[in-house]
């Protein structure tokens, strides 16, 4: 299968959607590390007295303002856009593609509990995968009200907040109590939880903590109102997959350039505000916090997004040796995103291997500098690796895994060489 940009090849695969999955898999390698390395669980005292306190605090700052939310969002983004190909797809398969699709779901929802108990506790998949079943909900409502549909969930969460401050609701009271149990039985205190997995000698230990850590991300979802944030993104994919702008990029320059404008004009300078927000512990009233989070993180994302989509029209109208270059290196930064599950995963297993106690044991004495300087290593590994792998194999692993449970059938992973 390779990639093209005409649209009347329909046994091709699409380059755009793959290299902004790639892109964001880079994004949230970063966002991810900074945790991976219990940075973010140090107090203010630890993270002070490391040798890079002054740069980190720098890094912080430009964490928050171009990473944080930003590449979450292209990911859920791109999820619903690929629902829309799995669904034409299966239309010209005559497959029943609602089955099909809710059998996708259960055996991602299987990998995403997996992963979450026995690998991070920060998986984002299990929300991906129940989220997904709403999905085929949306899949004959006009193209107005699906674009409704999706602002109104995104614009939810204020509601929500501003409910919870006027009424002092606390929906996650459960799961904070479901945290406390499995804290208290695992012997997790608040004075050694953020050096737990650095001192882990045995896997039991980090089981432990992801037991308890599960109930914290159920905890984050709710007090963030993860899921209507999602939910609207998806909606946007599905969208965007409805009318397969990715297959005809150069017609909607234009709409493209409108877009990277306002969300940079926009995102910027209130993603500005956000970090220093965030950096200086600013309380804000949760109403504010959350308008805040919604117009600065969701624009710069679709700022983003259409900035790389123009990058690469003007790439493929361009006949200079340049030209070759990024196209080398574009279609190299696909790749990894067409492993993009595989990498998901396996940047947690690098994680671990790297900055838990049972690995190298960098956790708790890294910078966040270093971390993400040590993200960008990982991810240059999985561009490597994913390139290689895919030069002899049709799927990543994982993707072949769930390619195969879905549909009940045996697939060869093995690519096809046509020997002359």
């Amino acid at each position: 299968m390779t990639y093209t940009m005409n649209s009347d090849i329909a046994s091709a695969r699409y380059l755009m959607p793959d290299l902004l999955r790639g892109i964001a898999l880079m994004g949230i390698c970063l966002a991810n590390f900074s945790e991976f390395s219990l940075y973010s669980f140090l107090p203010a005292s630890a993270t002070a007295a490391m040798p890079s306190a002054s740069i980190d605090t720098v890094v912080r700052y430009l964490q928050y303002l171009f990473i944080d939310g930003k590449f979450y969002t292209i990911f859920s983004l791109l999820f619903g856009v690929g629902f829309s190909i799995f669904f034409t797809n299966a239309l010209k398969k005559k497959r029943n593609g609602i089955l099909l699709f809710y059998r996708r779901m259960t055996i991602l929802f299987l990998f995403g509990l997996a992963h979450l108990i026995f690998l991070w506790a920060g998986d984002i998949l299990i929300l991906y995968a129940f989220l997904g079943f709403f999905l085929p909900l949306f899949r004959n409502i006009s193209d107005k009200k699906l674009i409704i549909a999706a602002i109104i969930l995104l614009l939810i969460p204020i509601l929500i907040d501003t409910c919870i401050s006027l009424f002092d609701w606390n929906l996650s009271a459960p799961v904070i109590q479901a945290t406390q149990y499995f804290h208290a039985k695992a012997g997790i205190t608040p004075e050694n939880f953020p050096i737990w997995l650095a001192n882990a000698q045995h896997y039991t230990d980090i089981l432990s903590f992801n037991i308890a850590g599960s109930f914290i991300r159920m905890q984050e979802f709710i007090e963030c109102n993860r899921a209507f944030k999602v939910m609207g993104l998806f909606l946007i994919g599905f969208y965007i997959g409805r009318k397969r702008f990715y297959a005809q990029l150069g017609n909607y320059s234009s709409v493209l350039q409108k877009i990277m404008i306002i969300g940079f004009v926009v995102g910027l300078p209130l993603s500005a505000l956000y970090a220093w927000n965030m950096t200086h512990n600013v309380p804000l009233k949760m109403a504010a916090s959350a308008a805040l989070y919604t117009f600065s993180v969701f624009p710069l994302s679709f700022a983003y997004m259409t900035a790389i989509c123009l990058i690469y029209i003007k790439w493929k109208e361009s006949a200079s040796i340049s030209r070759r270059i990024a196209g080398g290196i574009a279609h190299i930064v696909a790749l990894t995103g067409r492993m993009a599950l595989t990498n998901y995963i396996m940047q947690s297993v690098f994680g671990i291997l790297i900055f838990y106690g049972i690995g190298l044991g960098w956790g708790a004495k890294t910078g966040i500098v270093h971390a993400e300087l040590i993200a960008l290593t990982v991810f240059s590994i999985q561009v490597i690796y994913s390139y290689l792998w895919l030069k002899y194999f049709r799927f990543g692993p994982m993707e072949w895994s769930w390619r195969i449970l879905t549909y009940g059938e045996w697939l060869s992973i093995k690519k096809i060489i046509n020997k002359k």
